[in-house]
């Protein structure tokens, strides 16, 4: 018995040596010194299956691959035992979470998660990905062996690949054999629209909560199966900022517990001991807070973990800095292999206690949740379309909801009036407790007003889901019991005749508008209401799409098939007439009611453009519309034919050289002619205060003069104002992303399918005077049009009476002005209609 144990021991002794011998290095690996240039991701993966291919402690797991067809991976490496047990650990961790019955069996492991790269562009994280990765699995370091006896570490060496891969080919081709440090050298100034968004140019780190984007969705499946105690967010920052590394700033939500305040604070010490024995700086509780819900360091933070954010001053292969100094890529790898390693070392050190306060965190959440509100109930009576889109958001998150039936009322605040009332629960309600384990995470997405410590923040401020829905919704301070249930959509019905004159669909929501999509990409011909009309004892808002057979005789028998199939296909209540003489309104052969003229859309990308604006309407039209656009960048544009088009769409950018002399001619002309463009956000100064065009910043010089009078008492309070307060003299200016209740005029065009109110999310104090001559469609009427988030007095003073949404008619065509982005980050879903609406309807 002896001998064979004996005989183990050196048999694992002798594997132990030889994997410490054989494990390559990264630079080994590679062929070249990691810091020399920057790594493919294809051979970024290779490294990461090689490490796992030799070790047994190590695992790879493929969670998804992008738009590009990269691979998304992540390694998982921990001691022998812990990886053996990996089932155990993980599933305990989601007992903990509540998230799985039960009661964790096994030993109390911490769980640490490193991701590395969301922004494509800011790549030495990847590159500090594959040494971190060494450090940690190779078997000759005791350090890190002792750290993982109690650690699991899961590290994802690069969240966007299809960034990275766009910013590092790039790189790879301009620079030359020695990085030239000077900031004017090419390999500093990338193309548009750089690497930092992925495919579809959206920012992956303001996509956590929100999962639009697929490498989002991929990633947050596999993250809810484990749930870590600590994640990190590896960036980049200017390259004149000193590395940044927690505590976070302020604001920091007020549902962030002490514990994760005091364990960044236990983290940033450490980082700090290191970061001082060798000399560099950094700085914390700056800049980055933990309030927009959607982060890498805040969206971990309302799930229990320690979310943390570290930033690296971008360095590119080397650059030189304001104080003269040259920056190397190698430096960078340096630092954030200082704080990646420094982190593993605090969790296994409080691994224990780290363990118990993520318990700690979900027994609060479903015993005693910190919350005003301990119901939301959304009105079943809300349009199945929307009731859909909700409960899939929730079912994404794991938020537990419930199917209510009549109750009596008590005392809610209603999200549409911004008034507190007596509402009880109505059969069919969706009703969410706050007593439940993602409680925290309730609590951040439908909290009416966000609680901020201070104005200063980093991101937007309001989003709360009933507004970014368009919900008829309440929050009471009421408990309730709430049934876990699931919402199951009623299906469309399809109620015509055997062979209509017409079919007739409502327009209400999005699904309504991708219908319309697929029946103009297959030649139907249509027309649409311009008023309410009846026909056949039913009645009919404006918007309703009217598919006639007239018109559409040379299909022949397909015509039917079509309509029906797209019916099915998109879930629609698809209604017929055996008449086209209506009851009330107009008949269907009258000029009021408009024949669809198809759209023909051509949207400019390239320099001066908003990558995050073009990205936004591109993902929009491609992935959610499923309606054929054509991209040509601003460049080209003086050679475009603008007659094979009817709409052109401008995203936020500026377009001063590309729409200016005999081309801004050319434009106007088209538009007298039939054409229209869609201006979103920045792309309408190009029109604004010009020759020839009604939008105006004021409607007068008088009303200008008056708006930005400044009394002498005013004055002279900003002139005596110490340099440490100066900053405080923009508060009451500052809009950072704030929601505003518009007057909507759903009787335009532009209006279609809305109630006569919406809610924008506002992140410009841009303000436009009403249109002289044109259609003020969603207007801020006054400064009690303000509903949430962070809004200074002097902000809400400057937009009141002033279009946010208006058309202005030229000639046969049309300008739409969007002074907000409808499609911003692409999570405001309510916002989505009034781009269909621009596209489908305006100017036809």
């Amino acid at each position: 018995m002896k001998k064979t144990l004996l005989c183990l021991c050196l048999l694992a002794f002798t594997l132990f040596q030889t994997q410490a011998q054989s494990l390559k290095s990264p630079d080994e690996f590679l062929g070249y010194k990691l810091g020399t240039r920057f790594t493919p991701n294809y051979k970024v993966v290779d490294y990461y299956e090689y490490v796992t291919n030799q070790l047994s402690n190590a695992k790879i797991h493929q969670y998804g691959q992008t738009n590009e067809l990269r691979p998304l991976v992540a390694a998982i490496v921990s001691s022998q035992e812990n990886i053996d047990n990996w089932e155990t650990i993980r599933t305990d961790n989601l007992k903990r979470a509540k998230l799985m019955e039960g009661e964790p069996s096994g030993k109390k492991v911490g769980i640490v998660w490193l991701s590395y790269n969301v922004h494509g562009n800011e790549a030495n994280s990847t590159e500090t990905a594959m040494k971190t990765l060494y450090e940690i699995a190779r078997p000759d370091n005791s350090t890190s062996r002792e750290w993982l006896k109690n650690t699991v570490v899961i590290f994802d060496p690069c969240i966007n690949p299809d960034g990275r891969d766009r910013y590092s080919n790039w790189i790879n081709q301009v620079a030359g054999t020695t990085a030239n440090p000077n900031p004017d050298a090419v390999e500093h100034n990338e193309p548009w629209p750089g690497g930092r968004a992925n495919h579809y140019l959206f920012d992956l780190n303001r996509d956590w909560a929100w999962q639009t984007q697929v490498e989002s969705q991929q990633r947050m499946k596999f993250y809810n199966t484990v749930m870590p105690h600590i994640h990190v967010d590896f960036h980049e920052q200017g390259s004149n900022s000193p590395y940044y590394f927690a505590p976070a700033a302020e604001p920091i939500h007020d549902q962030v517990t002490q514990w994760q305040r005091d364990f960044q604070e236990i983290i940033g010490k450490n980082h700090a001991k290191y970061f001082d024995e060798n000399g560099w700086l950094f700085f914390t509780k700056e800049s980055f807070d933990l309030l927009y819900p959607s982060y890498g360091d805040s969206y971990p933070m309302y799930n229990g973990a320690i979310g943390m954010t570290y930033e690296q001053g971008s360095s590119d292969l080397a650059i030189l800095t304001a104080e003269g100094d040259t920056l190397k890529l190698e430096d960078a790898i340096a630092h954030h292999y200082t704080t990646g390693m420094s982190t593993v070392e605090i969790a296994s050190k409080y691994s224990e206690k780290m363990v118990d306060e993520f318990g700690s965190f979900f027994n609060k959440a479903v015993s005693n949740p910190k919350a005003k509100y301990k119901t939301y109930i959304v009105r079943g009576t809300n349009h199945p379309d929307k009731l859909k889109n909700l409960t899939d958001f929730l079912d994404n998150q794991k938020i537990v909801y419930g199917i209510g039936s009549s109750s009596k009322a008590v005392s809610s605040f209603n999200y549409l009036t911004g008034k507190n009332e007596n509402a009880g629960v109505q059969n069919g309600d969706i009703i969410i407790s706050t007593f439940q384990p993602k409680a925290v995470l309730v609590q951040a997405f439908f909290e009416p007003n966000t609680f901020a410590s201070t104005s200063d923040t980093y991101d937007i401020t309001a989003w709360a889901v009933p507004y970014m829905m368009g919900l008829d919704a309440y929050g009471t301070e009421t408990k309730m019991d709430v049934k876990p249930a699931k919402y199951t959509k009623p299906q469309g019905q399809i109620n015509v005749g055997s062979k209509p004159a017409a079919y007739l669909l409502k327009w209400e929501t999005l699904e309504d508008a991708k219908f319309l999509g697929h029946l103009l990409k297959n030649d139907i011909k249509l027309r649409f209401a311009e008023q309410p009309f009846s026909v056949a004892g039913n009645s009919y808002a404006p918007g309703t799409l009217i598919i006639t057979r007239k018109g559409n005789t040379h299909l022949g028998s397909k015509f039917d098939d079509i309509v029906k199939d797209a019916a099915k296909k998109y879930d629609r209540n698809l209604t017929s007439t055996p008449t086209t003489f209506v009851e009330s309104g107009k008949d269907f052969g009258s000029n009021g009611v408009p024949f669809l003229n198809a759209p023909k859309i051509l949207v400019l990308r390239g320099d001066g453009v908003s990558s995050l604006g073009f990205g936004e309407f591109w993902y929009f039209m491609e992935q959610e519309l499923n309606y054929p656009i054509t991209m040509v960048d601003v460049s080209d544009f003086g050679r475009i034919d603008l007659s094979k088009y009817n709409t052109l769409v401008l995203p936020s950018g500026s377009y001063g050289s590309a729409l200016s002399g005999n081309r801004m001619d050319d434009v106007k002309s088209w538009v007298r002619g039939g054409g229209k463009i869609i201006a979103i956000e920045r792309s309408i100064n190009t029109f604004a205060g010009k020759d020839g065009f009604s939008l105006k910043t004021y409607a007068t010089d008088a009303d200008e003069k008056e708006a930005n009078k400044k009394t002498d008492e005013q004055k002279e309070k900003e002139a005596l104002t110490s340099y440490a307060d100066r900053s405080d003299l923009f508060a009451s200016s500052r809009l950072p992303g704030a929601i505003f209740k518009l007057k909507i005029d759903n009787t335009h065009p532009l209006g279609f399918g809305y109630p006569d109110y919406y809610f924008t999310l506002k992140n410009n104090s841009s303000r436009y005077a009403y249109l002289a001559n044109g259609g003020n469609v969603g207007i801020i009427e006054g400064v009690d049009s303000y509903v949430s988030g962070v809004a200074g007095d002097k902000a809400k003073e400057r937009l009141a009476k002033s279009v946010v949404f208006g058309v202005e008619g030229y000639g046969r065509g049309a300008i739409v002005y969007m002074a907000d982005n409808p499609l911003f980050r692409a999570f405001w879903q309510n916002g989505k209609l009034l781009i269909a609406n621009s596209i489908f309807f305006v100017g036809q």
